[in-house]
C-alpha cells in the first residue's frame, strides 16, 4: 500500500512524515515522529490519554487517520513547556500529586490546556465536566481538578 505524504504544523513547527491511508496519528506521533507524550490508553476513543488539538479543537488521536491533519495545527503535550520552563499546568500536577504512573497525564494536560484556552475562570463543575472524558485509574480525580484550578489561578495572575 503506498504511503501518503504529509505536511502539517504541530506545536507551532512545521512537520512533514509519511503514513499509510489508515495509519492512526497516535501511531504516527509515537512511531513516526517519536512524540512519545501522547500515550495509548484504549485505542477506542474512551480514555482520553491520546488527547491532542487540531486546529484547537480536542481529540482523540487514537480516531483520527494521519492524513487527516494535512494543512492542520496540531498540539502535543509537547508544546506545553517553554524551553526549560514548565507550564504552569505541568507545575500545579507536580504540586498537588495530581499523577502517578503517568499514562493519563499527557492527555489531562492537554485537556485541560484546551480548556484554559476557552475559559481562563472555570468553575470546579467546568473542569470537571471539560475533563470527563479522560480516565484516571490511579490518582483520582480531586488531585487533578484542584491543580487545573490552581493552574488557572496562577494564569490568571491571582496565585
Amino acid at each position: 500500500m503506498a504511503r501518503i505524504h504529509v505536511e502539517t504544523r504541530i506545536n507551532g513547527e512545521t512537520a512533514e512524515f509519511l503514513c499509510h491511508p489508515h495509519q492512526t496519528l497516535l501511531d504516527v506521533l509515537r512511531d513516526e515522529l517519536k512524540l512519545t507524550g501522547t500515550k495509548e490508553g484504549c485505542a477506542t476513543g474512551d480514555c482520553g490519554a491520546c488527547s491532542v488539538t487540531i486546529d484547537g479543537r480536542l481529540v482523540c488521536s487514537c480516531l483520527v487517520l494521519a492524513p487527516e491533519v494535512a494543512g492542520r495545527e496540531l498540539g502535543t503535550v509537547e508544546g506545553l513547556a517553554q524551553a526549560d520552563s514548565l507550564h504552569p499546568l505541568q507545575r500545579k500536577f507536580l504540586e498537588h500529586a495530581a499523577l502517578q504512573c503517568g499514562i493519563c497525564t499527557p492527555g489531562f494536560l492537554v485537556a485541560a490546556r484546551s480548556l484554559l484556552e476557552r475559559n481562563p475562570d472555570p468553575t470546579e463543575k467546568e473542569v470537571r465536566f471539560w475533563l470527563a472524558g479522560n480516565l484516571c485509574r490511579c490518582t483520582g480525580y480531586d488531585k487533578i481538578v484542584r491543580a487545573v484550578l490552581d493552574a488557572a489561578a496562577e494564569l490568571r495572575g491571582e496565585a
